[in-house]
């Protein structure tokens, strides 16, 4: 019998692979807050409209984005600037590396 604290967190947005962040939603949790996202950012486009109210349009763009960052910071991988592979490993053998030669 398995228990809900024994199992590993499952996390709605995993961490980027290169860089700092996270990457597309992996559950429908993930996918459900981004398409709300877009809803939103549409709705907010359609009562503020960018050529007529610039300003209003930008905050409320700022608050959803800023909403959107907190939602995955909270529920997805711990992000941390990532370089592709650990720096731990050692580099790819099939890889040779080779000077430029310049020519006189």
């Amino acid at each position: 019998m398995s228990t809900k604290s024994s199992e590993a967190p499952q996390f709605w947005f995993p961490a980027k692979r290169y860089g700092w962040g996270w990457g597309m939603p992996t559950v429908w949790q993930g996918w459900a807050v981004l398409a709300a996202f877009f809803v939103l950012l549409a709705v907010a486009a359609a009562i503020f409209l960018p050529a007529q109210r610039h300003g209003a349009f930008v905050v409320c763009t700022s608050l959803l984005s800023l909403l959107l960052v907190a939602i995955c910071w909270a529920k997805g991988e711990p992000s941390k600037m990532a370089l592709g592979r650990e720096m731990t490993q050692t580099p790819n053998p099939s890889f040779k590396r080779t000077r430029l030669r310049r020519s006189a």
